[in-house]
């Protein structure tokens, strides 16, 4: 799906909500709900009176990674995106070129057995593409710990519409979990973002339930806006069951983030069960394949060209995401990580009022 959009350049959310104010914090985001064609404007505050009790929330667990390290390739200076490690050993990597502005822009990967100088004495061979035809992704192989570089000397990944570099805790959201091996996420799950722990303290209060999951996302094609790559994902059993449980009760399954979607959705048979997964998920939803267990999605704001508003047209309908992006183009609306969100909920079904006579 492509908007015939054009999203005006102050639109870009520069610095995250808790910087734009006295009095801030991260839930002090707009919220676009559109159940159908129908859009309300909101508050992210507001986001319990959205929901009911015996919905449920999935979640996902992945931590952001410290994943942009200077480098130089012979005598040029690069900055390596670390993607996504293989079960080889070897990482999927995008090379950039600074701009001269602390942020970066394209650059071609490659060639095979190119030497990337990293920090430390360590050092990463380029090995081949990670998908034939497309040279903005390789797989690489580093002469030692990646996990420990990126603690040492990485930062998160940012990019131009943003204003300054941020901590990693400014990446982090509230659900994300240490994992021993160091895997996680080379782009934050943004949807999350504006989530509290006074938030999540009150959707429970209100009979809201959580179903954590995970999936490692790798780096996303900020420019030419690529389907997604396999990435690394899992859905416990506990999670299953509790996903299934609301769903048999009448419950809505409401995904935070289109990475949420991918890990859920990959988990679920074509009767709609969702049992216990995980390992590599390669699936793209789209219209076509459509959605089998998430009723609604809360996400972020996604460039016109993004590969990820197919995904929303399948929850939604390609109607009721034109209508919201009209909508919040219109009211001016912040995109990316640090902007305001969009609820999608399945439309309120009229019932039907049978009057008799006395």
């Amino acid at each position: 799906m492509t908007l015939a959009l054009r999203i005006p350049g102050d639109r870009s959310a520069r610095v995250p909500a808790e910087q734009r104010g006295p009095g801030r914090d991260r839930s002090s985001v707009r919220l676009l709900v559109s159940r159908g064609t129908e859009v309300v404007h909101r508050r992210f505050a507001e986001l319990p009176g959205e929901l009911r009790a015996g919905d449920v929330l999935v979640v996902n667990t992945s931590p952001t990674l410290a994943a942009a390290v200077d480098g130089r390739l012979g005598h040029a200076r690069v900055v390596v995106h670390f993607s996504t490690r293989g079960d080889d050993g070897r990482w999927a990597v995008e090379l950039r070129d600074p701009d001269g502005r602390g942020t970066t822009r394209p650059r071609a990967g490659g060639p095979a057995g190119a030497v990337v100088s990293l920090p430390d004495g360590l050092a990463l061979v380029y090995e081949e593409p990670v998908a034939a035809g497309s040279g903005r992704l390789w797989w690489g192989r580093v002469s030692g710990d990646v996990p420990a570089l990126l603690r040492r000397r990485g930062r998160a990944i940012r990019y131009a519409y943003t204003e300054r570099d941020q901590p990693l805790s400014a990446y982090q959201t509230v659900f994300a979990l240490p994992y021993a091996d160091g895997a996680g996420s080379a782009e934050m799950p943004s949807a999350a973002r504006p989530f509290t722990a006074r938030m999540v303290a009150r959707l429970v209060s209100r009979g809201v339930q959580f179903a954590p999951v995970t999936l490692h996302t790798g780096v996303a094609s900020a420019e030419a806006h690529e389907p997604p790559y396999p990435e690394r994902f899992e859905v416990s059993d506990a999670s299953a069951r509790l996903i299934n449980a609301a769903r048999a009760g009448g419950g809505r399954v409401v995904a935070v983030g289109t990475t949420a979607v991918r890990a859920v959705e990959s988990a679920a048979g074509a009767d709609g069960a969702v049992r216990a997964a995980g390992g590599w998920t390669g699936l793209v939803v789209e219209p076509r394949r459509g959605v089998r267990v998430v009723d609604g999605l809360l996400t972020g704001l996604h460039e016109p060209e993004a590969s990820h508003l197919l995904m929303l047209e399948a929850v939604a309908g390609r109607a009721a995401v034109g209508r919201a992006y009209e909508e919040a183009v219109r009211e001016l609306y912040l995109w990316h990580e640090f902007g305001d969100v969009h609820l999608i909920l399945p439309e309120e079904k009229a019932h039907a009022v049978s009057c008799s006579g006395n």
